[in-house]
């Protein structure tokens, strides 16, 4: 049993599919990994600024 996408020509139930999905798959969690390795670098360069992140308050006390 595979995946057999209806729309592009990628189907799992061959190898070359199988191949085609593992690598499309490795680089959709690469760029989540540089994404959020970005993300992260970021926040933190603003926290050394003084600046928070965050909703602001709706209240002030």
């Amino acid at each position: 049993m595979g995946f057999s996408s209806l729309i592009e020509p990628i189907d799992t139930t061959t190898p070359s599919g199988v191949l085609v999905f593992n690598i499309f798959s490795a680089m959709a969690q690469f760029e989540y990994d540089l994404t959020r390795e970005r993300t992260i670098a970021g926040l933190k360069v603003a926290r050394a600024h003084g600046r928070e992140g965050g909703r602001p308050y709706k209240l002030s006390c």
